[in-house]
């Protein structure tokens, strides 16, 4: 096993476990168990380029655990992608499953590729390469692969179509984040960061009820970013400050949302927005705001910026934005953090729906999945925030001990075979 550990990413993924399981009394049986992923899949990707010559690149498929049903994961193409990467993606996604109560385990997978610099139809031939490489890996009652960093809906119509001519008939079943023409469900695109805005209103409700059109910043202005400003703007917050990868905007009086996403579909950016003024993106994370909600990358507050942070709630719209170290600082702080496996499992949830109905073959509408995302959402919010009251520990705490405590729970009814 000892490939995983030289990458930082999974040993932060297995350092958080291990926090975890001392302040839970874990079985050390099934500690170890769950420090590993239970399959790991390394497969040769090799496509011809338009050019006529062939290249090979690297794929991965990582299942962490499946204790509980099948696994559920997004698939990237990125050159960062690694094993180790993977895997530590992998084993959160175990975690968000179980917390948000799916009868799911966690999986991930990539390909490692430049796919800024590759046309649409080596990405075609990358993804159905891929699939047809792991194609025995994967199914609907096996492993669901999702969309992820440079994948979308058209990625999955791709290796659903490759699935499905392998099998001999339609598995929509088999990916979820597809075109709803082909399998798809309402509401998929807008859920993540539906999800985020819905906990960060429901954390309002209890640690700040009274507070008066509350002021946010919002960094990253892609799909999870603007859809959680979009509905924290409706849910009477004032966004004063959002960025994305080209700059910053402020307005002390709050930013109209929907103008802006005008603004961008036109000029492709954030920045220019008439009615704000341009800030310093280092420094927009550091305003005296009630809530901030980081929605770009990992690790974006570290222990050097930690202690200037002035926002009383933070919610992690991306994947790891806060580094273990700048977390201690800010709960030292008395901030109230909701960690990504809570604040981000909107996806997975519709992802859930949409598998369901492509399994029923029975559709709902929008209204009915948005009702549904609401109350799993307010469900697991309200368990984190009981356990955080009740045992003290702090939100992230309390998110994964009730998550690796239900994977823990059902292996240990399940037992250990042979």
């Amino acid at each position: 096993m000892h490939e995983f550990h030289l990458d930082p990413t999974f040993r932060m993924a297995q350092q958080q476990l291990d926090d975890v399981a001392q302040l839970m009394n874990l079985d050390s049986g099934i500690h170890e168990r769950l420090r590993y992923p239970r399959r790991s899949i390394i497969v040769s990707v090799p496509i011809r380029q338009d050019n006529g010559r062939t290249k090979v690149y690297t794929g991965y498929r990582v299942q962490h655990d499946q204790t509980l049903g099948p696994t559920k994961g997004g698939i990237r193409f990125h050159h960062d992608v690694s094993l180790g990467e993977v895997s530590a993606l992998a084993m959160w996604m175990t975690w968000k499953c179980a917390l948000l109560n799916l009868p799911y385990g966690g999986a991930k997978g990539g390909v490692c590729c430049f796919p800024e610099e590759m046309s649409d139809h080596e990405l075609e031939r990358v993804a159905r390469r891929y699939t047809t490489e792991i194609l025995s890996s994967i199914g609907p009652e096996k492993d669901i692969p999702a969309p992820d960093m440079y994948t979308n809906e058209r990625t999955m119509a791709w290796i659903m179509d490759t699935y499905s001519n392998f099998v001999g008939y339609a598995v929509p079943g088999v990916v979820t984040g597809k075109p709803v023409q082909v399998g798809g469900t309402e509401g998929r695109v807008e859920a993540t960061g539906r999800g985020v805005a819905y906990t960060v209103l429901r954390a309002l409700e209890r640690l700040h009820p009274k507070l008066e059109s509350p002021t946010v910043v919002v960094q990253g202005f892609g799909n999870v970013g603007s859809v959680s400003a979009k509905y924290l703007h409706q849910g009477g917050c004032r966004i004063q400050a959002i960025s994305d990868v080209q700059g910053a905007i402020y307005n002390e009086q709050g930013i109209n949302i929907q103008s802006l996403m005008t603004h961008v579909k036109q000029t492709g950016s954030i920045v220019g927005f008439p009615d704000s003024e341009k800030i310093d993106a280092s420094d927009m994370l550091e305003l005296p705001v009630d809530i901030l909600v980081p929605a770009a990358v990992a690790n974006v507050i570290t222990e050097d910026n930690a202690d200037r942070i002035q926002a009383k709630i933070i919610a992690e719209g991306a994947n790891g934005p806060l580094t273990p170290k700048a977390d201690k600082i800010l709960i030292d702080k008395g901030v109230f953090i909701i960690p990504g496996i809570l604040a981000n499992a909107g996806g997975v949830v519709v992802s859930y729906f949409e598998w369901v109905q492509d399994i029923q073959r029975l559709f709902w509408k929008e209204d009915e999945i948005v009702s549904k995302l609401n109350s799993l959402m307010a469900n697991a919010f309200d368990e984190v925030y009981q356990l955080h009251v009740e045992k003290g520990v702090d939100p992230r705490s309390a998110a994964m001990m009730l998550g690796v405590g239900r994977v823990a729970k059902a292996k240990e009814l399940r037992g250990l075979y042979p």
